[in-house]
């Protein structure tokens, strides 16, 4: 297919109920329904945006969207799938796709964004993002699966790097040798999780810093952040598990520093989807981010060049 141009806001169709909001160098969290009243009347929660899980909305009515629809109309809001399977052997299933895009339409966020993994087999639904082999079939598919997507919901659509606990002696390339290809062939945009680069880093073995050096860092459109569990796997060594309880860690910030400072203050997204804090507990998060996010956007603007588009 044709590639599709990268918008990181697309703000409002001239037909749209809702108001334009921009989202470039913003932080955000994940919206929960048991923050709506904290959040509306929070008079200083006036920057930031809010990103849903998309699977949460796909009903035609209901509290949720009630909810989300007094949210967007704010805030720009972010879309987040988790079940697209994109990198699933199985053709991509064609009524969860119309759900997505219906979606997408209905809410108009400023980004959209799948995971590079899959979580269906036949028909069974895992509730997990599982690994690929990186290899040039599975990349082919995956390339297919983006392209179909993007097709569809008439938009480039954001692809997140995975966090990893194995992997396979089949891959033939490296994992950012792989998320290049794949946005060379499709058009496709960036999600870059941060806490996934240091997860998967700590498991495998690997420097953090090296696998930033070789992302291309200059299609990333959006960033996540989030925390992670300390278990020891059967050998005794440890293991790190993406499971968005929790703060951020000292070394992801640190991270997140180093990449903002090479790209410039990109829209950034707090995740804490279980063990839910109260609102001031997940704000102050984000507010952390945003102090991040307008430190380097002062040095931009002060003319410093920058890798990242």
């Amino acid at each position: 297919m044709a590639k599709l141009a990268i918008h990181a806001d697309r703000g409002a169709s001239e037909n749209s109920r809702f108001p334009a909001h921009a989202i470039d160098g913003l932080a955000g969290t994940s919206f929960k329904h048991q923050h709506i009243t904290s959040i509306l009347e929070d008079q200083a929660a006036d920057r930031g945006f809010f990103e849903v899980h998309a699977e949460n909305y796909m009903g035609a009515g209901g509290p949720r969207h009630a909810a989300l629809a007094r949210i967007r109309a704010d805030y720009p809001v972010s879309l987040h799938g988790v079940c697209m399977s994109i990198g699933g052997p199985q053709p991509l299933d064609k009524a969860h796709l119309g759900r997505f895009a219906r979606l997408i339409e209905r809410y108009e966020p400023a980004l959209v964004s799948e995971h590079l993994a899959w979580s269906t087999h036949e028909t069974t639904y895992y509730n997990d993002l599982l690994p690929l082999p990186y290899t040039g079939a599975t990349l082919q598919r995956v390339a297919d699966h983006v392209d179909e997507v993007q097709e569809t919901i008439q938009r480039p659509i954001l692809i997140e790097n995975p966090s990893t606990y194995l992997l396979f002696r089949e891959s033939t390339m490296s994992e950012t040798a792989f998320i290049r290809e794949l946005v060379g062939r499709t058009g496709c945009g960036l999600l870059l999780d941060v806490n996934n680069v240091f997860v998967s880093a700590t498991n495998h073995g690997f420097s953090a810093l090296d696998y930033l050096a070789d992302y291309p860092l200059e299609h990333v459109r959006e960033i996540h952040l989030a925390g992670h569990a300390e278990q020891e796997d059967d050998e005794g060594d440890l293991l790190l598990i993406d499971s968005h309880d929790g703060p951020v860690a000292d070394a992801v910030w640190t991270l997140f520093d180093i990449v903002i400072g090479r790209c410039g203050p990109l829209p950034t997204l707090i995740e804490w989807d279980s063990a839910i804090p109260d609102w001031p507990v997940l704000k102050a998060e984000a507010i952390a981010a945003q102090a991040i996010l307008d430190r380097h956007a002062s040095v931009f603007l002060r003319g410093k060049s920058h890798a990242c588009g």
